[in-house]
């Protein structure tokens, strides 16, 4: 059996790459979904292959929606974030420089609204809506006729469309994660329980991985817990969506914070305090250690 030529699969990396990232949400999982079809390419008859970027597509389509399903079977390991997909910014009228970051962190915004689509709709919608494949290869992928992947693409639009929003906060938003803010500073779990939404998603990622938790009464208690333990705070934008970096007295970084907020509710929270990648997200922070920011508004 003659091995498949490495340039042909090269030629196809980078598409491949950006397939699984927007189904994935992830750039490290992106890498070793296509590494793995590599690894399957090479033990594949090339005689039984007729279209090379339609098969490597099938196969990193698979092994993405198999990772996707993990994922929802087994929350607390599959909603962390790459550093590197984090884009930080202050939280103020962007500077020259800042303006391609921005500008990147709209794209990214889009994969906030993915995480809400089942692994199936996810599928359906990022291969034919933004990569043009196929209903016919989508079906093959979900075990699903032509017709039927049709309807889950269709649902997963209509999803997408209902939760697009802009890319710039505005006063509704702000006003949201300030009163969130107040409502944890004070422990005032009624007022929490006001401005999370009902099924809010809360991820934290430590050093041992991130832990998910789901729904206002357990995000509200453990929202409660992080009051009084930063002492210094900075409002940033993170991937576009509003937030804050904290310090301690020390002067050493507490956490990353971002909210995602729809009609004025927050629906997602996603807190980063493993400190390695802290490290990495302040490292290159134009005024690295505490600021002067201090308090809730």
């Amino acid at each position: 059996m003659t091995i498949p030529s490495p340039e042909a699969f090269e030629a196809q990396r980078d598409r491949l790459r950006a397939v699984a990232h927007r189904v994935l949400g992830s750039h490290a999982d992106a890498e070793d979904v296509v590494q793995e079809a590599w690894l399957r390419l090479v033990r594949q008859d090339p005689a039984t292959i007729d279209n090379l970027p339609g098969w490597l597509t099938t196969v990193v389509g698979r092994l993405s929606l198999d990772l996707l399903r993990s994922r929802r079977a087994h929350p607390e390991t599959g909603y962390g974030q790459d550093a590197a997909d984090l884009v930080v910014t202050p939280d103020d009228a962007p500077a020259p420089d800042e303006q391609a970051a921005r500008a990147d962190s709209v794209g990214r915004a889009l994969l906030v609204v993915l995480d809400s689509l089942t692994p199936d709709e996810r599928l359906a919608f990022v291969l034919h809506d933004m990569f043009a494949v196929p209903f016919r290869d989508i079906g093959q992928i979900l075990g699903k006729s032509t017709d039927a992947s049709k309807l889950i693409a269709s649902r997963a639009r209509r999803k997408v469309r209902a939760q697009d929003r802009p890319a710039a906060p505005g006063r509704e938003d702000r006003e949201a994660v300030l009163a969130f803010r107040a409502a944890a500073l004070s422990g005032d779990f009624e007022a929490l329980l006001r401005v999370l939404a009902p099924n809010v998603r809360l991820a934290v990622d430590t050093p041992d991985g991130t832990v998910v938790t789901l729904g206002a009464t357990q995000v509200a208690t453990g929202a409660r817990q992080f009051a009084g333990t930063a002492v210094h705070h900075h409002p940033v934008l993170v991937n576009g969506t509003l937030g804050y970096l904290s310090w301690r007295v020390d002067g050493t970084p507490l956490s990353l914070i971002s909210f995602t907020v729809v009609d004025g509710r927050i629906t997602d929270i996603h807190i980063v305090i493993d400190p390695a990648r802290l490290a990495a997200i302040t490292s290159e922070w134009p005024d690295a250690g505490p600021a002067p920011y201090v308090g809730s508004s």
